[in-house]
């Protein structure tokens, strides 16, 4: 089953939720200062890690019979900072094996499961202001959406994203890797992305820059009360298909790097979740910061 026909045929679709986050707080376990968690993948701890988070949240898709979308540990491994490091260039490839080897070893149900390569922006991902034009976007991401393509994803996904001019950069490479591929923005508190434009107009603009459209759009990185969903224009959820929220209604600059782990009650974040997919068709639904196998499984 593809994509398209994966959407299509379910109302619900879990995605994961928090990586990083679960273990940056996971003792034994060092996040790369540059590259941050996808270089566990070499590490004996540190895959063993990964395996846990993932395999987690797979059961709970496997149990609620829902299909399950889980995205690659490559957040930060464009080609700039995996030049910087050192670390084996092959390492978006391998991480794409790492999840495929993931979904093999599953005694059933693994059509259901598929495989997102996941980037973000250049430079911070709260900050729009440093973010690339859209030409310079275009030919930064290149190499990093290449190997993931040659890795055998089942499609593309860029996360966190503030700044619409990078997005339309991003959106022109994957266009041109022939893989479906989801823009997901990370927004602030009244529902606009983070560079101040209305999320309405940022997938408009998008779906106008490019000729191969994505296959949806999607929010992350932001409790779900942020889209202000009751006040966006009706047509928005004809595009916006997925949402990723965090735990904690706090806004993202206060949440980043806290040393001590803020969320809502799972109930009160979960009833918004569903909202969003019953009133409004928001069929993508998984946890970014601060969330966990709960909150899935309070969605399931």
């Amino acid at each position: 089953m593809d994509m398209q026909q994966l959407l299509e045929d379910n109302s619900l679709v879990l995605m994961e939720a928090s990586i990083v986050e679960s273990l940056r707080r996971s003792e034994g376990i060092e996040l790369h200062p540059t590259l941050v968690n996808a270089p566990l993948i070499y590490e004996d701890t540190g895959r063993k890690a990964l395996n846990r988070l993932y395999q987690g949240y797979i059961d709970i898709a496997a149990e609620a019979n829902k299909p399950f979308l889980m995205c690659t540990p490559t957040w930060r491994t464009n080609h700039a900072r995996v030049i910087e490091t050192g670390v084996n260039p092959a390492i978006n490839i391998d991480a794409v094996k790492f999840l495929k080897d993931l979904r093999e070893s599953q005694a059933a149900g693994k059509e259901d499961i598929k495989i997102g390569g996941m980037i973000g922006c250049k430079n911070d991902c709260y900050r729009p202001e440093q973010g690339l034009s859209a030409e310079e976007a275009e030919r930064f991401h290149a190499w990093q959406l290449d190997q993931l393509k040659q890795g055998g994803v089942d499609f593309l996904i860029a996360e966190t994203l503030p700044a619409v001019e990078e997005a339309i950069g991003i959106s022109r490479a994957m266009e041109s890797t022939g893989l479906p591929y989801f823009i997901s923005f990370v927004i602030s508190r009244n529902g606009r992305v983070l560079d101040g434009t209305g999320l309405d107009t940022a997938i408009k603009t998008i779906d106008a820059e490019t000729s191969r459209q994505p296959l949806g759009f999607m929010v992350n990185c932001a409790y779900p009360s942020f889209l202000c969903a009751a006040t966006q224009p009706r047509g928005l959820f004809k595009r916006l298909i997925g949402y990723m929220a965090n735990a904690s209604s706090l806004n993202q600059c206060d949440l980043d790097g806290a040393e001590e782990l803020h969320k809502e009650s799972t109930s009160g974040w979960g009833e918004l979740m569903l909202g969003l997919n019953r009133t409004h068709g928001v069929k993508i639904l998984g946890g970014c910061c601060g969330t966990g196998e709960e909150h899935l499984r309070y969605i399931s």
